[in-house]
């Protein structure tokens, strides 16, 4: 969990930016929620490396240096990313780490790096594969821990060779936009994945658009509950300085983190389809489940599932609860809802009382 510069910034960023941002993210408490990384991406380098070939930041608009910026970051008690490609230049045209891996790899090390996602620009036509594994020894190679985030846009089938060559996430698709063509694309393809996802590697269907903009506010709690049963990153892309209300809602909901943080066994998953209606599912670790009913459709229109088609085996009354309304019920297997078009209900589902919630009998 954590926050990148890319979807709301490109290449506008400099150093100012990254602590304003570390310093938001704490004013606002999201790291008390998880959101722990700051993340640089493209554009951070200067043009040119240096005279012993060792990247360097743009001294215009990081004149401190990196070290000093993660100093700064892991000061607030965050963690900073920082980006590089697995070619010979950055998707904006800026010097990558292809053939430089060590030399490159050993230098985020020693500036306090903690995370690295590599993109997949300018690859020579050599295989992903090659490439993703001669960073990923590199960064190994340092004895700092440095998570390593492949971002090949799914090319190559990442989520096989990803865990191979010491990646934690890997992408899965394109770059994701601010719209909810794009999100439920995006959704599309990570049906499938889950049996590739795992406890310490994940499938990454790219980082969160809320509080950008393009999207309604019910179609970022669509985007937002999905990716959170996806076991997906949650790595925001907004303008922390900036965010209003509706977005640290969307983003603060501690029950929808908790699904996300939760591993029993299996990412979410795709369980029916009926048109526009669709219903997804996963496991969590204290027996109960997880389950988002999506409406794609342009009308309201009520989803409906039951207990044994999202994972839950027996007979009974099960406890339901509303992840976003707080509504607390029972059923003896149904579950069904009024799902906003672009929309959904996201519930947890026990085969017993929701948890910390009291006996209504004396």
């Amino acid at each position: 969990m954590g926050w990148n510069s890319w979807n709301k910034f490109a290449g506008d960023i400099d150093e100012d930016l990254i602590k304003q941002t570390a310093d938001g993210i704490v004013a606002e408490g999201l790291d008390q929620l998880g959101y722990e990384y700051v993340n640089i991406d493209d554009c951070w380098m200067a043009p040119e490396r240096d005279a012993d070939g060792n990247l360097r930041p743009a001294p215009d608009r990081f004149p401190g240096g990196i070290a000093a910026l993660a100093d700064y970051v892991h000061a607030k008690g965050l963690k900073l990313g920082i980006y590089s490609s697995a070619g010979t230049c950055t998707c904006e045209g800026l010097p990558a780490s292809l053939d430089h891996e060590v030399q490159d790899a050993s230098a985020f090390a020693s500036w306090g790096v903690d995370f690295l996602k590599y993109d997949n620009c300018h690859d020579e036509g050599r295989p992903a594969r090659e490439r993703y594994q001669a960073m990923g020894k590199a960064l190994a190679a340092t004895g700092r821990e440095i998570v390593f985030s492949i971002c090949s846009w799914g090319l190559g089938e990442p989520w096989i060779f990803g865990p191979e060559v010491g990646g934690s996430l890997w992408r899965t698709t394109p770059d994701i936009a601010d719209s909810w063509d794009s999100v439920m694309e995006i959704l599309d393809q990570q049906a499938g994945l889950e049996k590739y996802s795992f406890q310490g590697g994940w499938n990454d269907p790219d980082m969160l658009e809320v509080g950008n903009g393009g999207m309604t506010g019910t179609e970022y709690r669509a985007h937002f509950s999905l990716w959170a049963l996806l076991n997906a990153p949650l790595l925001l892309g907004h303008d922390v300085r900036a965010m209003d209300s509706d977005t640290k809602k969307i983003l603060s909901n501690r029950e929808v983190i908790a699904v996300n943080q939760d591993w029993g066994g299996s990412q979410g998953r795709r369980m029916a389809v009926d048109g526009d209606r669709e219903v997804w599912a996963k496991p969590m670790s204290d027996g109960s489940a997880a389950v988002v009913l999506l409406n794609r459709g342009e009308a309201t229109r009520t989803v409906t599932t039951d207990t044994a088609t999202i994972g839950l085996d027996g007979s009974g009354t099960y406890a339901l609860k509303d992840l976003w309304s707080g509504e607390q019920s029972t059923t003896s297997g149904e579950i069904s809802a009024s799902v906003p078009p672009h929309g959904v209900v996201m519930c947890r589902a026990w085969h017993s009382r929701v948890p910390g919630r009291r006996s209504e009998v004396s």
